[in-house]
């Protein structure tokens, strides 16, 4: 059996939030990350944080926390090249930490249908999902490259690099995200 890493994306600057660490604002009287955390971690075998401020905040989590290895927020990107570079597996599933209600198999899910991909993410009904991904370690060095030419388009890098969608035809809802004040408190109301 494959091992796998989990890491939620936390390291976002949280520009749509008023600035505000968005993983660590409350739903259900519990951080958005912490939902995230008991949906992931039973699907993998270790979880990292990746997480620019507040690091001792996640550190509660009883969770590795690692920053990004470049400055200035370069974005979701960066966090997945943290999280592959310091992943004890070959394998690493992302979440970002603004989806609350992730499907509790959807690492396998993706495991299964990957082929001899080195990257697949989430294509829900209605879009794609590229950070809910399973990642190939070995992609690390040239997703450094790609950061540091400037580039920051997530599914461009991982379809350039024989990455693919996987179907999931599920419910909608289940991978909503929470990005605004008014989405935050529209998901309060619906629990």
């Amino acid at each position: 059996m494959t091992a796998f890493t989990g890491v939620i994306l936390a390291g976002g600057q949280g520009s749509r939030m008023g600035g505000q660490d968005k993983g660590l604002l409350g739903l259900q009287g519990k951080p958005l990350y912490q939902h995230v955390l008991q949906r992931l971690q039973p699907q993998v075998d270790s979880v990292l944080i990746s997480a620019n401020r507040n690091i001792d905040q996640y550190q509660l989590s009883g969770c590795q926390v690692v920053p990004d290895s470049l400055a200035d927020y370069p974005g979701p990107l960066a966090g997945m090249l943290s999280g592959l570079q310091h992943s004890q597996t070959e394998w690493v599933a992302f979440c970002a930490c603004d989806t609350p209600w992730i499907p509790e198999d959807f690492v396998m899910r993706l495991w299964l249908q990957r082929g001899d991909a080195p990257a697949v993410w989430v294509k829900s009904l209605q879009r794609d999902h590229p950070t809910l991904a399973l990642v190939n370690r070995s992609l690390a060095d040239d997703l450094t490259t790609w950061l540091l030419r400037g580039e920051r388009r997530l599914m461009q890098f991982m379809r350039e690099h024989g990455g693919h969608a996987v179907p999931f035809a599920m419910d909608e809802s289940i991978f909503r995200n929470i990005n605004t004040p008014e989405d935050l408190i529209h998901e309060e109301e619906r629990s």
